[in-house]
């Protein structure tokens, strides 16, 4: 994804004497960092918002308690609608039309075909409304408009065609068997399927879950992220005009605590996805596991390595790690964010990451050369303004950025870290937001042990002219996708997932399938059988 560079300006370079950083420190004593360029009146978008309930059994409803939650504006802080507040009751009554279009109603009885030929209209709509959509997701998300437009939308309506085209090809086996017997396996959809999407790729996240659920015949209750509920719930709206069947497809927004919770811990629900952070992650396995032993995927967070080798062209590996750690403003789980460079190269890479951040162009998403938008909400905007102090703190050097973005909503300067030493928390944690930290190595060895001494497995690139190089790393890092001399590719085959506490199984591709299917073995005696 992030493969597709948009336009770069100029940005003010702040100061880079002593004074300037004891300044900075100084600031953070107050309230946020001292104030730089005013972001621009923000445009307002020409959509219209008017799918704010929740959807259950084919039918937009309010939440049985009639509480209803803002959904804001992150470039202003200002209110964009208000969403039906879905809780224990409003999750009971969407797994109740689940169970009951799975068990009693056509979805899983269609014949494969037929169902492939609703999704494929799905994606014909999601075509045909892509600008609306984009709108939606920049509107609510932050991110920038081009950037949904031109490269999630259509990953979206590809990703929905690919499942499209799995529909009639998820056949089983024969298998061979000691003895005079007929052996055969079905794949059998696995029934309820309880799936939890995060706020930073809200249409991405809705069709990576609901893509493989409903092209092997299951029936969903999706619960969308409480800061970016909209755009799931448009598309759903757009998946019942192509055709699906009521009940099928519940979604339920709302909180995690509430919402959330009840969905993870319902008995009548048969498999759980989440996409989300570790530490949630640990609750959702706990409450499935306690509730009726349900199976769980989960995909969770990173702190991959992007590895800069010495024979790297260095303005092509600066481009590229730019991109792989500021891409959707830092927010990406598999984000570059720990940028290891080789001693040879260090100083001239670090030289030139500085001056690419400069010319990042920060400000309203809905503007075509913005690059980087707004963080998700004030507490994702807090918390790395509060890393960014302690890289400082730690004695890392601030080569570019550090301070807020202008004085309304939630921007923040891309930031760029050298001297970046392995305990430091802005090089252990997952900070999900634009702040390079590079770090630097002196031989395979050294950077293999380094890359790998973390929890998380998520993702890592390697950056080398030199095949055997690259296969070395491939074998040697210990997470689940390896990116040689490119980043954030996410074709809709390409399986993603992680290793070690970046999650359980994994998304898209044929590898997705198998997490929402049954496999029975049907075993039969043969009568003077032919042959064996």
């Amino acid at each position: 994804m992030a493969g597709r560079h948009l336009t770069a300006a100029l940005l003010r370079c702040p100061p880079s004497t002593s004074a300037a950083t004891a300044a900075r420190l100084r600031a953070f004593g107050t309230r946020v960092f001292g104030t730089a360029t005013n972001v621009d009146e923000p445009i307002v978008p020409s959509v219209r918002i008017e799918d704010t309930q929740l959807l259950i059994d084919g039918k937009f409803v309010d939440a049985t308690s009639g509480k209803t939650f803002p959904t804001v504006d992150p470039r202003t802080g200002k209110v964009i609608a208000h969403v039906a507040e879905g809780e224990e009751e409003d999750i009971n009554h969407a797994v109740s039309a689940a169970r009951k279009a799975f068990d009693d109603g056509p979805w899983p009885r269609m014949l494969p075909y037929e169902r492939s030929c609703i999704l494929l209209r799905f994606a014909d709509l999601l075509e045909k409304h892509r600008e609306k959509l984009a709108e939606i997701e920049t509107w609510d998300n932050g991110k920038p408009y081009k950037q949904a437009y031109d490269i999630e939308v259509p990953m979206l309506v590809r990703l929905i065609r690919y499942y499209a085209g799995w529909v009639d090809k998820l056949h089983g086996l024969t298998v061979p068997a000691d003895g005079a017997y007929h052996v055969q396996t079905l794949h059998e959809p696995i029934g309820v399927a309880g799936q939890i999407i995060p706020w930073n790729f809200p249409l991405l996240m809705f069709a990576w879950k609901i893509g493989p659920a409903l092209a092997c015949g299951n029936a969903v209750v999706l619960k969308t992220a409480e800061l970016t509920p909209l755009s799931a719930l448009y598309a759903a709206r757009l998946l019942h005009e192509a055709g699906l069947p009521p009940g099928v497809l519940n979604v339920v927004s709302g909180f995690g605590a509430t919402a959330g919770r009840a969905l993870c811990s319902h008995k009548d629900v048969d498999k759980i996805a989440f996409t989300g952070s570790t530490e949630t992650g640990k609750t959702v396995l706990e409450l499935a596991a306690k509730s009726n032993l349900k199976p769980v995927t989960l995909e969770l967070g990173g702190k991959s390595p992007f590895i800069v080798c010495e024979d790297a062209d260095v303005d092509k590996a600066v481009e590229m790690a730019h991109q792989a750690l500021f891409f959707n403003q830092g927010q990406c789980c598999c984000a570059g964010s720990r940028t290891f460079v080789h001693e040879k190269v260090y100083d001239e890479f670090v030289e030139k990451a500085r001056a690419r951040a400069q010319k990042r162009v920060v400000g309203d998403p809905f503007k075509k050369e913005v690059e980087q938008g707004p963080q998700i909400d004030p507490k994702q905007f807090q918390k790395i303004l509060k890393y960014i102090k302690s890289g400082i703190e730690n004695g890392a050097t601030l080569q570019y950025g550090g301070d807020r973005y202008g004085s309304t909503g939630y921007y923040i300067q891309p930031t760029v870290f050298s001297d970046v030493q392995d305990e430091m928390p802005i090089a252990t944690d997952e900070i999900f937001g634009p702040v390079q930290t590079i770090l630097k190595f002196r031989d395979l060895d050294d950077v293999i042990r380094r890359a790998n001494r973390t929890h998380y497995g998520l993702a890592a690139g390697v950056f080398t002219q030199n095949l055997d190089t690259a296969n070395t790393l491939t074998r040697a890092l210990r997470v689940g996708s390896v990116w040689i001399n490119c980043y954030n590719l996410f074709d809709a085959a390409i399986p993603f997932g992680g290793y070690k506490m970046s999650g359980i199984g994994r998304e898209k591709g044929i590898y997705s399938l198998m997490n929402y299917l049954e496999v029975k073995a049907v075993v039969t005696p043969l009568k003077d059988p032919a042959w064996l």
